[in-house]
């Protein structure tokens, strides 16, 4: 077991925490040292400063959502595409603390990359991989509609999806609606990519 490897995990867990409850600007070397239960002198060791624990937990978030949102078992490539679009895009909506956590602690980064460009950066490489995974999940799903296409629907439910999420974290919107309404989405460009695949005449 690499036990530097397993409190790094502790600490950008910690750093989640802090982040998800009082937004970037809030988060302190100490309150993340805390959280984790460790001293900031080893916080500092692992990440150097606030902006490696900001990136790092970016790709911290970024991981665990992939994670939470593959399926158990895991399943294989080669498997039903429409399936595991549903579950990369649904499965971010579960009243659970974890997905509540995730979800919360990308929408506070994501506000502050308004104001930091180099958090931008860093969100901008994290988006551009999510983009690239659903749009390469739409193109199994429908093999001849052109590439642009793909990854615009790939844009435009990701997000749809950070809207509703926002929504449904700030109770605007209850959990089953912010569903039904990712589903209707997901109907849309679908339906729209299989026009694509098969234009017709006076397309």
């Amino acid at each position: 077991m690499d036990v530097g490897a397993d409190r790094r995990t502790v600490i950008l867990r910690g750093a989640a925490r802090v982040i998800a409850r009082h937004g970037v600007r809030g988060l302190r070397v100490s309150e993340v040292a805390a959280e984790a239960g460790v001293s900031t002198a080893l916080v500092y060791y692992h990440f150097k400063d606030r902006a490696g624990i900001l990136h790092r937990t970016l790709e911290f978030i970024s991981d665990r959502a992939e994670r939470y949102t593959a399926g158990h078992p895991r399943r294989e490539r080669d498997s039903d595409p429409r399936r595991d679009l549903e579950s990369s895009l649904l499965l971010e909506f579960q009243d659970r603390p974890e997905v509540r956590e995730n979800s919360t602690a990308w929408g506070e980064l994501q506000a502050t990359s308004v104001f930091d460009p180099e958090l931008r950066d860093a969100l901008a490489e994290a988006r551009l991989i999510w983009i690239g995974e659903l749009t390469h999940t739409l193109g199994r799903i429908q093999p001849t509609a052109p590439a642009p296409a793909l990854t615009e629907s790939a844009e435009r439910l990701t997000a749809t999806l950070e809207g509703l999420s926002t929504r449904w974290l700030s109770e605007l919107l209850p959990l089953g609606h912010a569903r039904e309404l990712m589903r209707d989405a997901m109907a849309v460009e679908l339906a729209q990519l299989a026009r694509r695949a098969s234009p017709t005449l006076f397309d």
